[in-house]
C-alpha cells in the first residue's frame, strides 16, 4: 500500500523520465530486429523491455 505523503526524490524522477524517453524507440528497434532476426535472446529482451515500459506507464517503478 502506498502512503500518500511519501514523495520520491527528484533525482529518481529525473532518471525515470530519461529512461522512459529512451525506452520506446528501443522497443521499436528491438521489435523490428526480432521480426527479421529472431533469436530467443531477442524475444526475451523485447518482452522485458515491454514489461518495463508498461510498469513505468502505470508507475510501479
Amino acid at each position: 500500500m502506498r502512503r500518500p505523503y511519501y514523495k520520491k526524490p527528484p533525482w529518481y524522477l529525473k532518471i525515470r523520465a530519461i529512461i522512459a524517453q529512451f525506452l520506446l524507440p528501443l522497443i521499436i528497434f528491438q521489435f523490428f530486429r526480432t521480426l527479421f532476426f529472431p533469436t530467443s535472446f531477442d524475444v526475451i529482451l523485447l518482452t522485458f523491455l515491454i514489461f518495463l515500459y508498461c510498469c513505468m506507464l502505470i508507475r510501479l517503478f
